[in-house]
């Protein structure tokens, strides 16, 4: 006669199913397999030792906090800046001061093209190697179309879509194939409902900087190397405060859920996440992190 099975033993039986043992013989490895290297039997690492990662516009705000974490995971960062050096130094010195990765700052005008593949060059120098690139910097001015003139939409283009475009084709000729790891930065305001008119240049890079990721995704994707793209909501920075009352501000605040901005320390973790072996299957993808105000 079978044994009369309790809910307890029906659930303890369930739990000691789903336990690691070391008694389970490891499959053959196939054409689709993966090795994972990490401390756990199931959990990649997320450690960022041995990585070199180059953050554009990291000497203040979202980019800093980037830069910071990556280097409290252990990663080597190289920290641009164009003109606050001592914002820079100030982070470089955040790093080098959790005694895990090194840092250095550079300065380079990442608006050119020649500005972007000159941080990337001194990255090389440096340190030898690029595993991570993360494309913050950017520039988000406001005119509606009657207000545009060519200067203005070149501008926008040639900084947010043009020089994060050629600084993956260089990084990809160095990085780790696989392992190298892209991260671009678009807005999340590409995918709300209502947008200001005077937001047409920016969205319109951003809109692109996204397909961009789409594509390379597909393309380097091949070679094993990932491209991501983060879509920040409102974040509390001077540049998001300038021109703006409080009760604007505060309006704005109250679209999330949580009745707050965004800080620069609620995208760096997720930025850290995707760069790491962890995140090694996420790639292509356009993670909002925006505390659900687009959704």
């Amino acid at each position: 006669m079978t044994p009369k099975r309790t809910g307890s033993t029906l659930i303890s039986g369930f739990m000691n199913a789903l336990k690691p043992s070391s008694k389970l013989e490891v499959p053959t490895q196939g054409p689709y397999s993966k090795s994972f290297a990490g401390s756990s039997t199931f959990l990649p690492t997320t450690s960022l030792l041995g990585k070199v990662a180059v953050v554009t516009g990291s000497s203040r705000s979202t980019g800093a906090a980037v830069a910071r974490c990556l280097g409290e995971h252990g990663a080597s960062v190289v920290v641009n800046y164009v003109t606050d050096s001592a914002a820079a130094d100030a982070v470089v010195l955040a790093i080098r001061s959790q005694g895990k990765g090194g840092a250095i700052a550079v300065k380079a005008n990442t608006s050119t093209v020649e500005g972007g593949l000159f941080l990337l060059d001194e990255a090389i120098k440096t340190f030898g190697r690029i595993d991570i690139l993360v494309l913050n910097a950017g520039v988000m001015g406001s005119r509606s179309l009657g207000e545009v003139d060519e200067a203005f939409f070149d501008a926008h283009f040639e900084t947010n879509v043009k020089v994060p475009l050629f600084m993956c084709k260089r990084a990809a000729e160095v990085m780790p194939s696989p392992g190298g790891r892209i991260v671009l930065f678009s807005n999340s305001l590409t995918a709300a409902s209502t947008v200001l008119p005077n937001a047409l240049c920016y969205l319109a890079t951003k809109g692109a900087v996204e397909q961009i990721s789409r594509v390379l995704a597909k393309d380097l994707g091949a070679r094993g190397i990932t491209v991501n793209t983060i879509s920040p909501g409102p974040i509390d920075t001077p540049l998001f405060r300038e021109g703006k009352s409080q009760h604007v501000i505060d309006g704005i605040a109250k679209q999330t859920p949580s009745r707050r901005l965004g800080e620069p320390d609620d995208v760096a973790p997720i930025v850290a996440f995707l760069v790491s072996e962890a995140g090694h299957w996420v790639n292509g993808q356009n993670i909002r992190v925006d505390g659900g105000y687009v959704v």
